[in-house]
C-alpha cells in the first residue's frame, strides 16, 4: 500500500531543481498493445499520452530537460513481451518512468518482473482488475483508471434500471474479464438479476458458434460481453449475429470500439470510465486542438497518466525513479492548487515555484492510498451504429 502527507514543504523548490540527471533528454516509457485485442482503442490512447509530452515540450518548464518518448508493444496478452519490452525500456533506454501497460494480466506480470526489482514507478491508464489492488508492488504502481471492483457495480445497477432483469454473460479468460465477471454478477444478483448462463470464452479462435449456442440455451436475449473488442468479443458478437441468439448486448469497458458498434444494432450499451460533463467538454477541447480524438476510450486517462510522470518528476526536481515515485499521490491529491488538461505549463511553472498542486487533468484524477483513481463512468449507447454518451455515473 501506498501513503502520502502532502506538505508545501513536500515539493522541491526550483533552485533545486536547475540541473537535469540525465541531461537535456530525458527518455519516458510508453509501453501500450499497439497489436492485440485493444489494437482499435490505442491510437486515441497513444496520442493522448504523447499530446501531454508535446504540450509540456513546447512549454519549456519542464526543467530536467526535453522528453523523450520510447515506444513498447506489449501486445496487452503475451505477458513475456511485455516483461522484455519494459526490461529494454528500465535497462537500455533509461526510462526515467513508465506510461502503461494496458492489460491487466499483462500489468501484473510487469509490476512483479520489472517494476518491484528495478524499482521504476508504471502509470497504467487501463488495467483495471480489481486483482492488482492486493498484488505487492512495493508502491511502484498507480492507474489513472477506476478498478472494475467499481465497474461491476456499475454495469449492474444500470442494467437493472433498464429492466434487463436476466441475461447471460461472457467474458475473455483473461484476468480483466474474470475480474470484470465477477464483480458484476456478484452485484447484479444481489440487486436481483438473474444469469442465466456465465462462460468464459479464449480469444482468437476461429469459430464461437458452439460459445453462442451454450450461452443462448439459458434463453435469455440478452447478452453481457466482458472482453476485447478486437479478438474474442468480436468474434462472439458475430457468431451472435449470424445465428439471431441474441437481440441485445451489454459491454464492459474493453468492448467500447467503433468495431463493436458497426456489428450490432442500435440500443446495446455498455460503461467505461469518464470524467464529468464540465471535465469532459475541456477534455476534449484540449484533445480536439492537439489533433486527438477526445472521444476514444481511455484518451483522457493516458494524458494524465503521462502527464503525472512529469509533474511528479518536476516535484521531485529529478529523473530520479525512487524520487519520482515519492512525489506521484502529492501532485495527484488534494490539497493544492488545481491543475487541469491543456494547462500543463501552469502547474509545471507553479511546482518549480515551490506551490503544490492538485492535478485534476482531464478524468479528475483522484487517487487513494494504493494509487488507484476514484474516476467516474460513462454509460455509452449504440445509436445510428455509434456508441453516444447518455449519462455519468459516479
Amino acid at each position: 500500500m501506498k501513503s502520502y502527507l502532502k506538505t508545501t514543504a513536500g515539493v522541491v523548490l526550483s533552485a533545486t531543481m536547475a540541473t537535469a540527471s540525465y541531461g537535456a533528454t530525458v527518455n519516458v516509457g510508453e509501453l501500450q498493445g499497439f497489436t492485440g485485442p485493444l489494437e482499435s482503442m490505442i491510437g486515441a490512447m497513444s496520442g493522448g499520452a504523447n499530446l501531454a509530452v508535446t504540450e509540456v515540450n513546447a512549454s519549456g518548464k519542464y526543467l530536467q530537460g526535453t522528453i523523450n518518448v520510447v515506444q513498447g508493444d506489449s501486445v496487452c496478452i503475451d505477458a513475456a513481451v511485455a516483461i522484455a519490452q519494459a526490461e529494454k525500456m528500465v535497462n537500455d533506454d533509461n526510462v526515467m518512468a513508465i506510461m502503461g501497460p494496458n492489460c491487466s494480466g499483462n500489468t501484473g506480470a510487469v509490476i512483479t518482473n520489472v517494476l518491484v526489482p528495478n524499482g521504476i514507478v508504471s502509470i497504467s491508464p487501463s488495467a483495471t482488475s480489481p486483482a492488482l489492488t492486493t498484488l505487492e508492488d512495493g508502491g511502484w504502481f498507480f492507474r489513472t483508471a477506476p478498478s472494475d471492483a467499481r465497474q461491476g457495480p456499475v454495469l449492474a445497477s444500470i442494467a437493472m434500471s433498464r429492466g434487463q432483469t436476466d441475461m447471460a454473460v461472457t467474458h475473455s479468460n483473461s484476468d480483466y474479464g474474470k475480474g470484470l465477471a465477477d464483480a458484476f454478477v456478484t452485484a447484479y444478483e444481489a440487486m436481483g438479476g438473474t444469469v442465466t448462463v456465465m462462460a468464459g470464452h479464449d480469444d482468437d479462435k476461429a469459430d464461437y458458434s458452439a460459445d453462442v449456442a451454450a450461452l443462448s440455451a439459458g434463453g435469455s436475449a440478452t447478452l453481457a460481453i466482458l472482453g476485447y473488442a478486437d479478438t474474442g468479443g468480436r468474434g462472439i458478437i458475430a457468431a451472435s449475429e449470424d445465428t439471431g441468439a441474441f437481440s441485445d448486448y451489454v459491454f464492459g469497458d474493453g468492448m467500447i470500439s467503433d468495431v463493436t458498434s458497426a456489428a450490432v444494432g442500435d440500443g446495446s450499451w455498455g460503461t467505461l470510465p469518464s470524467p464529468d460533463a464540465a471535465l469532459g467538454t475541456n477534455w476534449k477541447a484540449v484533445a480536439a486542438a492537439g489533433g486527438v480524438d477526445g472521444s476514444g476510450v481511455y484518451s483522457a486517462e493516458s494524458y494524465d497518466a503521462m502527464a503525472l510522470i512529469i509533474l511528479a518528476s518536476q516535484a521531485a526536481g529529478s529523473t530520479d525513479r525512487a524520487a519520482i515515485q515519492a512525489q506521484v499521490l502529492n501532485v495527484a491529491n488534494a490539497p493544492g492548487n488545481e491543475c487541469h488538461a491543456g494547462k500543463l505549463a501552469e502547474c509545471l511553472k507553479m511546482i518549480s515555484g515551490g506551490l503544490p498542486v492538485d492535478y485534476v487533468g482531464a478524468t479528475g484524477v483522484e487517487m487513494d492510498a494504493g494509487g488507484t483513481a476514484n474516476g467516474s463512468y460513462a454509460e455509452r449507447e449504440v445509436i445510428g451504429g455509434a456508441f453516444t454518451d447518455v449519462e455519468i455515473h459516479k
